[in-house]
């Protein structure tokens, strides 16, 4: 609940809280470029419109259930709101460059009188390596390349793989979680559409455009960033550590079940397809960088789209192809309102690159990043976005904290 970086700040000040067994009035957080990047303009929920990483620390503080992960704040009360102006007020809480190697790396220290706490997250949001207490380690635990080792290693599977799973897959073992995702992810669209949230770029997208499904994709998934950037409360359910990625893999496929009239196994495995591929996408990639991750996502919801309109494993791998050929510029300059114009132009990219397929045009290998196979271009893409691109994401931050 909540974009994910502030979310993770706001854990891990909970835990140093806990650790620290009292409300600290010092608070240290020190944060990797891409946290300080992805938390910097982004509203941070129920906490009355307040952005930033001195807003998630302190909210994680005053009323964070340690417990709850990714739904730390989740149950905020308006009388633990109302304390939160003060907190801040009275606290001394500074924010400093994380001088470390990986991309997500958190450390929040907290000390109240003599005492003094902090917890350690690294690689994964709630991946908690270490907790101490006034110098004695509480908690510790190596920091592994592979942090989850019974994690599917989505890297090594292929295109193929993935559609064969998506189109063969009891559905009884992914319902629960497919169900959720439609669920919540239509829940906050239809907030973001229904009140003014960020540029209203959902809005804007179907008074500028029309009703036409093309739109009304684009728009749907669009409507959720402008909530969940702006501070709404309502959650999501991600996709490769974000929840704007969640969004835009998922919300154009529902609208195209929709207004195909597709049943419900149809759209369930159409959204297995959009969530691997985008999973696959990612893999080669990272968590954070300066490649912006609606791209993946644009282009997973496009092969999900193409497999409902035709069945046909081609169109989805020339869908992808297209789309990534497409956007593959877009670059992660932080959380914040115009996520979701970049949602908008990722997810026309995958509709356009379905429909280039549909209508016998592609493009070829030789054409820019693009070589052929699939998964060759999936490659060239995740070194782009993974090598090429480090420069570029240090300037970007450095320009974002004005440096």
């Amino acid at each position: 609940m909540g974009c994910t970086e502030p979310i993770a700040i706001a854990y891990c000040a909970a835990k140093a809280r806990e650790a620290l067994g009292d409300i600290p009035d010092k608070i240290t957080v020190v944060a990797s470029g891409n946290i300080i990047k992805n938390v910097k303009s982004v509203v941070v929920p129920n906490t009355d419109g307040r952005k930033g990483i001195e807003a998630a620390a302190a909210i994680g503080v005053v009323a964070g259930n340690a417990e709850a992960a990714l739904q730390v704040i989740a149950q905020v009360t308006d009388e633990d709101k109302a304390k939160l102006g003060e907190y801040l007020k009275a606290t001394e809480i500074s924010v400093e460059a994380a001088q470390s190697d990986y991309v997500l790396d958190i450390t929040v220290k907290v000390s109240k009188n003599a005492d003094t706490a902090q917890v350690h997250v690294v690689n994964e949001h709630t991946n908690i390596v270490k907790i101490s207490k006034n110098g004695n380690i509480l908690f510790e635990k190596e920091i592994a390349p592979t942090i989850d080792t019974g994690k599917p290693d989505y890297e090594c599977m292929t295109i193929e793989d993935v559609f064969d799973f998506a189109m063969t897959c009891n559905l009884d073992d992914v319902r629960e979680l497919i169900a959720r995702q439609i669920k919540y992810n239509t829940a906050i669209s239809d907030e973001g559409l229904k009140n003014d949230y960020g540029a209203n770029i959902g809005k804007t997208l179907l008074k500028a455009y029309g009703n036409d499904i093309h739109i009304r994709a684009r728009a749907r998934a669009a409507a959720g960033s402008d909530a969940r950037m702006n501070g709404c409360e309502l959650p999501v359910i991600i996709n490769s550590g974000s929840g704007n990625q969640g969004m835009t893999v998922s919300l154009p496929v529902i609208e195209y079940a929709k207004e195909l009239g597709s049943t419900q196994e149809e759209l369930y495995r159409a959204l297995v397809l959009a969530n691997l591929v985008t999973l696959h996408e990612k893999e080669g990639i990272g968590r954070l960088s300066a490649y912006c991750g609606a791209v993946s996502a644009g282009a997973g919801a496009g092969a999900g789209i193409a497999w409902l309109c035709t069945k046909d494993y081609k169109a989805v791998i020339h869908t992808i192809v297209n789309a990534l050929a497409i956007t593959s510029g877009i670059v992660c300059d932080g959380a914040k309102a115009s996520c979701a114009a970049k949602i908008s132009a990722a997810v026309d990219a995958g509709l356009m690159g379905f429909e280039m397929y549909r209508n016998g045009q592609q493009f070829y290998g030789g054409d820019g990043l693009v070589v052929k196979g699939v998964e060759n271009t999936i490659r060239n893409i995740s070194r782009l976005g993974r090598i090429g691109m480090k420069e570029t994401d240090k300037e970007i931050i450095n320009m974002m904290i004005g440096k």
